[in-house]
């Protein structure tokens, strides 16, 4: 026979002989109850992690990437550092992921997939903190990451030293 009883929650429940039936309906009771625990001040000071979106958005057709972690091994790493030429960085990336083969995903998915493998430190940050959902294709990718990491006063001061050559005395043009 069945009987119907309000929970503390004020909720109608309906109960029954069995045994088994009984201990569900418990477990539930307990795990609704510990959900609805109060909490500390010592709770709030440890605040749960929540994770972000993240910046790259892939089509729905992308995510069947077979990964294989060797090929992490391989990739280049790049720590966000000014010594380092971007460029040259992304090309030996490049050169890592066109070894891989997928036929299941697209270069451009390949790309995107590994490259948050390859960056580190403040490179690792720089994309943890863009915008989410702004990154859909690599092309994006790279013009966003040398706007970061090559910006366009380190372009000019580039061609200001090639406006500005000159040959110092007693120098040869090949010294130069």
């Amino acid at each position: 026979m069945r009987v119907w009883t309000h929970t503390l929650s004020g909720r109608l429940s309906r109960k029954s002989s069995s045994f088994s039936e009984n201990m569900a309906e418990e477990d539930n009771q307990s795990l609704h109850n510990e959900n609805n625990r109060v909490r500390t001040l010592r709770d709030y000071m440890n605040p749960t992690r929540t994770s972000a979106r993240s910046c790259i958005v892939f089509s729905s057709n992308e995510y069947h990437f077979i990964f294989k972690p060797d090929i992490i091994q391989l990739l280049p790493f790049f720590h966000g550092l000014h010594l380092k030429n971007p460029y040259l960085y992304l090309r030996e990336f490049e050169e890592v992921c066109n070894t891989y083969n997928d036929l299941n995903c697209s270069m451009n998915t390949i790309r995107l997939k590994l490259f948050c493998f390859s960056l580190k430190d403040k490179a690792k940050t720089w994309l943890q903190n863009l915008r989410s959902g702004s990154i859909r294709a690599w092309d994006e990718m790279q013009q966003q990451f040398l706007k970061k990491f090559f910006p366009s006063h380190r372009t000019n001061s580039f061609k200001r030293q090639i406006i500005t050559f000159t040959q110092k005395p007693g120098e040869t043009f090949y010294q130069c």
